[in-house]
């Protein structure tokens, strides 16, 4: 199958964490044997709107950036239609991406993620004009399914983003701590995180706006080089208020590691062995469910070894790729047959 893959955020080289997952699928699905060519604003002129702090925080910073989006967009739109010559489905990450999208006239399939239905709630009529000329909508979760359809999306396919499960991973390290991994802001929850482990041994990776209250984190680890931090965990946390899905979740379940987490937005998909959940912004429930398991090693073991048993059924690049390919089917399909 020939696929045209259009995107705001693409990794620039080994160490860029842009669009990562992006990037995985589309080396999944030429592994398998796809063609794909990828349009980013790593491959035509963005004029700064890209990359840096994302494309909405580069304009609510630099305003005057507002005039050159039409630019931006049409650069994009004539990549898109010159990479798409001859594809059998087009499939655009994020809702800008839909507009070059279009100028290609092929079959289009729209992946939308947190980010972009957070922004639409601020245009729900350009929103809804957008996801409404997709033919199929894909969406990593449940929640952001849900969301899709109350913007008018006729058809929609849940595809879970895949995780790499590595083939075996060794006991965690002595003393035994909990991990958080993410950005260092408020709505990933790292003001919880700091309130309920005071005291606890903890790791903290990641960067962001509240670097400078957390003064220990390791800072930005690049994504291939985060294995050995889950590894050596006992715990992982992610205490989100807000998640269109939760890669870091999904990690933590695939390297065996027992979860805590809210379970909001797309974590509520998780909900089963190996996850527990806490109410979001409740510090003193978050404590005692990590105390649990860093005071109980047995039934730690037990919770991650049942948490990479559901990682290997549930969340295999293998799995992702068989039910995107159907999704791109459908997309592909004469209307006729789509129903």
């Amino acid at each position: 199958m020939r696929i045209c893959v259009l995107t705001t955020s693409y990794p620039r080289d080994a160490d860029d964490v842009a669009g990562v997952f992006v990037a995985d699928t589309v080396t999944a699905l030429r592994a398998a044997g796809n063609e794909v060519e990828v349009v980013s604003p790593a491959t035509f002129r963005h004029f700064g709107i890209a990359y840096g702090d994302g494309i909405v925080q580069n304009l609510r910073r630099r305003p005057l950036l507002l005039l050159a989006v039409p630019f931006f967009l049409m650069n994009f739109a004539r990549a898109a239609r010159r990479a798409a010559q001859g594809a059998d489905v087009v499939h655009a990450h994020w809702l800008p991406s839909v507009i070059p999208g279009l100028a290609t006239r092929r079959p289009l399939v729209v992946q939308v993620w947190g980010t972009d239905l957070e922004l639409a709630r601020h245009a729900p009529f350009l929103a809804r004009l957008l996801i409404r000329r997709a033919r199929v909508v894909v969406a990593a979760s449940t929640f952001l399914a849900d969301a899709a359809r109350k913007y008018g999306a006729r058809e929609v396919v849940v595809v879970p983003t895949g995780v790499r499960i590595p083939e075996g991973v060794a006991d965690p390290a002595e003393p035994a701590h909990v991990l958080f991994v993410g950005r260092l802001s408020a709505e990933k929850g790292i003001e919880e995180f700091l309130a309920a482990t005071d005291g606890l041994p903890r790791v903290i990776v990641g960067d962001g706006p509240l670097r400078d209250r957390v003064p220990e984190s390791v800072g930005f680890v690049p994504p291939s080089e985060l294995g050995p931090y889950f590894e050596r965990a006992s715990v992982v946390c992610v205490p989100s208020r807000r998640e269109g899905y939760g890669m870091v979740a999904r990690e933590a379940l695939a390297h065996g590691r027992p979860l805590v987490t809210t379970g909001v937005g797309g974590l509520a998909d998780l909900a089963g062995d190996g996850v527990t959940f806490v109410p979001v912004a409740d510090r003193d429930a978050l404590r005692r469910a990590i105390e649990s398991l860093l005071g109980d090693r047995q039934t730690a073991r037990t919770f991650g070894a049942k948490a990479r048993q559901r990682a290997e059924a549930e969340l295999s690049v293998t799995r992702e790729l068989a039910t995107l390919t159907e999704a791109y089917r459908l997309a592909a399909a004469p209307p006729s047959r789509r129903g």
